[in-house]
C-alpha cells in the first residue's frame, strides 16, 4: 500500500520561503515519478513540479520557474520543495503525488493515483 506523507507549509509573508516535504513508503518501483500539485479555494488542481527517481529529471509549470525547487534524496522515498519568492497566489493546499515514471511532465491528476492528505501554505501581502 503507497503511503505519502507531507510535512512543511505555514504562513509566511510575501517573498518569503517554505519547504516541504514528502516521504513515500509502499511503491514497489525505484523508477517513479513525484509531483507536488497544489489546489487553492476556487480554483482547480493544478501541477506545481514534478521529479522522476532514477533518473533526477525535473519538471516545472512556467509560474514556479527559478523561484521553486524539487529535489529527492538518493533512497527515492523522500522529495523535497523548496519554495522561494512566495506570492500571494501561491497560497493553496499543497499535495505530494506519485505515479509511474511516464508520468512526469503531466500535470493530468488523473496520471497519479497516489496522493498524500496535503498541507496548508499561505502567503499573506
Amino acid at each position: 500500500q503507497v503511503q505519502l506523507v507531507e510535512s512543511g507549509g505555514g504562513s509566511v509573508q510575501a517573498g518569503g520561503s517554505l519547504s516541504l516535504s514528502c516521504k513515500v513508503s509502499g511503491y514497489p518501483h525505484s523508477s517513479k515519478c513525484l509531483t507536488w500539485f497544489r489546489q487553492a479555494p476556487g480554483k482547480e488542481r493544478e501541477g506545481v513540479a514534478g521529479i522522476e527517481t532514477s533518473t533526477d529529471s525535473t519538471y516545472y509549470v512556467d509560474s514556479v520557474k527559478g523561484r521553486f525547487t524539487i529535489s529527492v534524496n538518493n533512497a527515492g522515498n523522500t522529495m523535497y520543495l523548496q519554495m522561494n519568492s512566495l506570492q500571494p497566489e501561491d497560497t493553496a493546499m499543497y499535495y505530494c503525488t506519485l505515479g509511474p515514471y511516464w508520468s512526469c511532465g503531466s500535470w493530468s491528476p488523473a496520471d497519479f493515483n497516489s496522493w498524500g492528505q496535503g498541507t496548508q501554505v499561505t502567503v499573506s501581502s
